[in-house]
């Protein structure tokens, strides 16, 4: 190893180290956390200030168009699925006539699809007085039914876009979109149905029963739709909620299966391009969700506002992680990581699931964990921006194997994990019993299924 190599794995140890202490120690925003990093590795490596500035805003503008107008948008539809009651219109429909056996699993399949669009923590509001009432009405322990749901909410976080942890992932790696799409799919199904329907069946005996607080149960009992409202129809509360993800899927079929010159897959190519279906889709949901049934005015446009104000943050540090990946790349970390994973045992699957994990468990925060571990890992793909079909895949599989290793074992230094704490009532032993080993094994299995197809194909 070279002198050059070796201040470059000293200055990105020392950027790690640095946002790990930052974030838990100084508790200082990831943003700045990661800012602070990337100034660490620049002062280690030498690399010019003009330089590296310009690496970095460089970095951070890519990740914010590729990713933070889709991540705004799925904000906007999120609270306009929310607000219209088209959220709650489809879970009712889908749980209506289900049985009691099959309860469980009709939740898990219900969270998944209501989850597309939402973000984690407003899909969890959505589904808790459905939870709390189904309990109530069948007798069966909250548990039960909350750990299907979360189980279902966890792998859409963790393996499926357009939720911000895969995207991110897909952006940094230039991953096919439609092809992670479907192999997150396929992964999905195993890791909800032992981390959800399964794993309830094992552990909600254990768990006992748990009151939600009542200011908890209270809080989300709110009519979503609003007094005096009509919910949406349940045609267009699904066309809503899989328009997106028909739009982007349709897109990799198109290029899978037609002519590239065609007009038709010139048109599925532009219309299934993430922003702009997300665009689409956000119309729609006005048109089909507020204007067709008289609705609209201030009201709306307050809803779609409101919505961006919690992302703030978030799309902070995405674009922070971006400008860090952007600064290691400038500073020749790319070379030093290719090197050493030709020479590593370990094969780049189980790389990019570990540094994930690593970094979930110091800081808490999946994202940060995603955009850091992408940036580090993209070295390892050839060509990135033109890739050959196997690389596609390679890429799209080690997108899927980053989500599962954030979502690693959530713990006290996570907000997720005092979330679900506080709305179901639990002990600090329940929590981790539940919702801690629910994510260690959504994780494993995530990974499994992504080594699985890598070692296969």
């Amino acid at each position: 190893m070279s002198g050059a190599d070796g201040l470059a794995l000293a200055g990105c140890a020392a950027a790690l180290g640095l946002i790990v202490v930052a974030i838990v120690a100084g508790r200082l925003p990831p943003f700045l956390a990661i800012v602070l990093g990337a100034g660490a590795f620049v002062g280690i490596d030498g690399m010019a200030i003009e330089k590296s500035v310009k690496a970095f805003t460089s970095g951070a503008g890519t990740i914010f168009g590729d990713v933070g107008l889709v991540i705004a948008l799925g904000a906007m539809l999120g609270a306009l699925m929310t607000t219209s009651g088209a959220a709650d219109r489809v879970v009712q429909a889908m749980l209506g006539r289900v049985g009691d056996r099959a309860m469980p699993w009709a939740i898990a399949g219900c969270a998944m699809l209501v989850g597309l669009p939402l973000f984690f923590e407003v899909g969890l509001v959505v589904m808790l007085p459905i939870i709390l009432s189904l309990s109530r009405q069948s007798g069966r322990p909250v548990m039960a039914l909350a750990l299907p749901a979360l189980a279902g909410m966890t792998v859409l976080h963790a393996l499926l876009p357009p939720h911000p942890g895969p995207l991110i992932g897909v952006s940094v790696l230039h991953a096919d979109l439609g092809l992670t799409m479907l192999l997150g799919g396929v992964v999905a199904v195993p890791a909800v149905t032992l981390a959800g329907p399964l794993y309830a069946r094992l552990v909600a005996p254990r768990i006992g029963a748990v009151t939600p607080p009542e200011a908890a149960a209270s809080s989300v009992h709110a009519p979503a739709a609003g007094t005096g409202d009509a919910v949406p129809a349940l045609w267009a509360s699904l066309t809503i909620l899989l328009l997106p993800v028909v739009l982007m899927l349709g897109r990799t079929l198109a290029r899978l299966g037609l002519a590239h010159d065609g007009a038709a897959a010139g048109v599925l190519e532009a219309v299934g391009e993430p922003v702009l279906a997300m665009v689409i889709t956000v119309i729609a949901a006005v048109v089909l969700l507020f204007w067709a049934r008289g609705r609209g005015g201030v009201r709306l446009g307050e809803t779609m506002e409101h919505a961006l104000a919690p992302i703030a943050g978030l799309l902070m540090t995405i674009g922070a992680g971006g400008g860090l990946k952007g600064v290691l790349l400038a500073g020749g970390l790319a070379g030093v990581i290719g090197r050493l994973a030709a020479q590593a045992a370990v094969p780049p699957v189980l790389l990019a699931w570990g540094i994930a994990v690593c970094l979930r468990q110091a800081i808490g925060s999946a994202t940060v964990a995603t955009v850091t571990t992408a940036g580090l890992i993209a070295p390892l793909l050839l060509h990135p921006a033109h890739p050959d079909p196997q690389e596609a895949l390679h890429a799209s599989l080690l997108v899927l194997a980053i989500g599962a290793g954030s979502v690693f074992f959530c713990h006290v230094n996570d907000a997720g994990f005092w979330m679900v704490r506080g709305f179901f009532g639990l002990d600090l032993r329940q929590t981790v019993l539940s919702w801690s080993v629910l994510q260690t094994i959504v994780s494993v299995v995530g990974l499994a299924g992504a080594w699985l197809i890598w070692i296969a194909v």
